[in-house]
C-alpha cells in the first residue's frame, strides 16, 4: 500500500478516536483512553486480556461501518494520539476505591455499565461517576460486585458474623473496622492476620472478607517467591490476600510493611537504556496461617490478629457459598450504611499508636456504635508485642537486664559495652552457646535495638541513643511511672 493510501486511513482512525474517546495522561506519563461518558479507562499501550484500547477502537470502527484497518495505520494513529495526549492535563486512575468531589469516595462495582457507589457525608447512592471526577482502571483481578441493598438496618453485619467463625466479639469489631478502612482511599489499614487451630475456617473467613470488596471472583493466593511478583500482584488489585503463611522471610516482611503503609518502586522501562517507570502502591493486605514463626517488630505494628475457632457444625462448600452469595448485597449495603455513620462520628485521634489513621477510625466506630474497637486494637497490639518478645532472645535478654535497673534511672554504655554485657547475661555461668542471629558487633546490636525500641517501650523499657564529646552511647532506662493510656487518662 502506498503512502497516499496510508495517510487517509491513519487520519480516519485518529478522527474517530478523538470524537469517541477522551485521552489523558497520569503522573507517570502513561496515556489512557476513556470512552465518552464512561468512567473506565484503559492504557492505550495495553495488550491485556481484559480488553485493550486498540481492540475496542477496532471493534468501534467495524461496528460503525467505517471499516477494518491494517496494523500499520492503527499503530501510526495511536502513536499520534499518544503524543497529543502527553500535552493534556494529568489525571489519576484508580482501582476499586477512589476519592471524589466534596468529601465523597467511590467504590467501583466492576460492572460493564460503569455504575459505582458514591459514599458521601449524608449517605450513599449508586450512579455512574463523571469521567473527569473518577477514572476506573480494570484488571483481571477486578471482580463484579452486586448492587448493594438499601435499608438493611444492619442485618448484613449480623449475617457476616454468623458466617465467619470469629472467636470473640473484640475480633468481630476489628474485622468490621478493617472492612470500613478498605473503603477509604487514603487510610492505611493494618493487615488482618487470620489465625486459629486447624479446621477453624481461616481460608474461608479470609475469602468472605475479601469478596465483600472484590466480588465473588476474589480469592486468596500463595505468597509470591520474590518481591517483584508480589508488587505486580498488589498493583493489579485493591485487596491482596495471602493464604496459609507458615514462614515469613525478612524480605517478605519488609515488603508487607511497604504494602500496608505505602511505598514506591522504580524500574527500568523495557527496551530502554536510561528511562524508568515508577510503581506506587499502598493496598489493604490480608493474611491467613496457623503460625508464621518470629514476627519482626516493624511488621507487628502493622498487623491485626483475628482469631477464629473451629465451627461446631460443618457445612458443605456449596451450601456455605450459596448462602454467602445471596447475603452479599445485604452485607455490602449494611457495610456502606455503617461506613457513612462512622465517618460522620467525631472522635479524638490517639497519638500513641503507629497506625494513627486506623486507630482514629476505631475511635469513630466506638463513637458510632459503642463496640469497643479501639480497646480491642490496643489489646491486639499488646498481644503482638508478646509474640515479638517470645520470638526474640535479644529482647528477652534486654528486659531481663532492665529488671535490675532502678525505676527512674538509666544506664549508658557504648554499643560494644552493651554487647559484652548482654552476651554475658545470656550465656550465664554455664557459657551456653549463643543462638543463631545473635549480634556479633556493636553496630549490629544498635540496629537490632532500633527495631525493638517500640516493643521494649511498650514493656516500660526505654532505649535511646546519644553522643558525648568522646563517643556515642546507648541509654537503657526504666521510667519511674508507666505511661497512662489516653482513654484511662481522660477518665481521671
Amino acid at each position: 500500500m502506498s503512502d497516499d493510501e496510508k495517510n487517509p486511513a491513519r487520519q480516519i482512525i485518529t478522527d474517530y478516536a478523538q470524537s469517541h474517546f477522551r485521552y489523558f495522561r497520569t503522573a507517570d506519563g502513561t496515556v489512557y483512553a476513556q470512552r465518552n461518558g464512561h468512567p473506565v479507562a484503559r492504557p492505550i499501550r495495553s495488550q491485556g486480556t481484559t480488553g485493550s484500547h486498540r481492540q475496542e477502537l477496532m471493534v468501534g470502527l467495524f461496528r460503525d461501518g467505517i471499516g477494518v484497518f491494517n496494523g500499520t495505520a492503527m499503530k501510526e494513529a495511536l502513536d499520534l494520539i499518544e503524543a497529543l495526549a502527553l500535552t493534556e492535563d494529568v489525571q489519576p486512575v484508580h482501582i476499586r476505591v477512589a476519592p471524589g468531589y466534596d468529601g465523597a469516595t467511590w467504590l467501583d462495582l466492576g460492572r460493564s455499565d460503569g455504575q459505582s457507589v458514591r459514599i458521601h457525608p449524608t449517605g450513599w447512592d449508586i450512579r455512574t461517576p463523571d469521567p473527569k471526577e473518577v477514572c476506573w482502571r480494570r484488571t483481571q483481578l477486578t471482580g463484579e460486585l452486586p448492587l448493594p441493598a438499601k435499608d438493611t438496618n444492619g442485618k448484613g453485619i449480623d449475617l457476616l458474623m454468623r458466617l465467619c467463625n470469629f472467636a470473640t466479639a473484640e475480633t468481630e469489631c476489628l474485622a468490621i473496622a478493617w472492612l470500613i478502612g478498605c473503603l477509604g482511599p487514603s487510610v492505611p489499614v493494618p493487615a488482618p492476620f487470620l489465625t486459629g487451630p486447624q479446621g477453624a475456617g481461616k481460608s474461608t473467613g479470609g475469602r468472605m472478607l475479601v469478596r465483600i470488596i472484590e466480588g465473588m471472583t476474589g480469592d486468596l493466593r500463595r505468597a509470591p517467591k520474590d518481591e517483584e511478583n508480589l508488587i505486580a500482584a498488589v498493583a493489579a488489585g485493591w485487596v491482596t490476600a495471602l493464604d496459609n503463611l507458615s514462614h515469613m522471610t525478612p524480605d517478605l516482611s519488609d515488603a508487607m510493611c511497604c504494602i500496608v503503609t505505602g511505598a514506591e518502586n522504580v524500574k527500568r522501562a523495557l527496551f530502554t537504556d536510561g528511562d524508568v517507570f515508577r510503581v506506587g502502591y499502598r493496598r489493604p493486605l490480608l493474611l491467613t496461617g496457623i503460625d508464621v514463626g518470629v514476627i519482626r517488630p516493624d511488621l507487628a505494628e502493622r498487623l491485626l490478629p483475628l482469631r477464629l475457632e473451629r465451627p461446631k457444625v460443618r457445612r458443605t462448600e456449596d451450601e456455605l457459598w450459596a448462602e454467602y452469595a445471596e447475603a452479599l448485597p445485604v452485607i455490602l449495603g449494611s457495610l456502606l450504611d455503617l461506613t457513612v455513620k462512622v465517618r460522620a462520628a467525631e472522635a479524638e485521634t490517639p497519638t500513641d499508636l503507629r497506625m494513627a489513621d486506623f486507630a482514629h477510625l476505631c475511635a469513630q466506630l466506638d463513637a458510632a456504635t459503642g463496640l469497643g474497637a479501639l480497646a480491642a486494637y490496643r489489646a491486639s497490639l499488646d498481644d503482638l508485642n508478646d509474640d515479638v518478645i517470645e520470638g526474640d532472645l535479644l529482647a528477652q535478654t534486654v528486659l531481663k537486664h532492665a529488671a535490675g535497673i532502678e525505676p527512674g534511672t538509666e544506664q549508658r554504655m557504648t554499643s560494644a559495652e552493651w554487647l559484652h554485657c548482654l552476651t554475658g547475661l545470656y550465656t550465664g555461668e554455664d557459657f551456653r552457646p549463643l543462638p543463631k542471629g545473635w549480634p556479633t558487633t556493636g553496630k549490629v546490636l544498635s540496629d537490632r535495638l532500633k527495631r525493638l525500641q517500640p516493643t521494649l517501650a511498650a514493656r516500660g523499657v526505654l532505649v535511646d541513643w546519644g553522643r558525648t564529646n568522646t563517643a556515642r552511647y546507648i541509654e537503657i532506662a526504666r521510667p519511674s511511672t508507666a505511661p497512662v493510656p489516653p482513654e484511662q487518662e481522660a477518665a481521671f
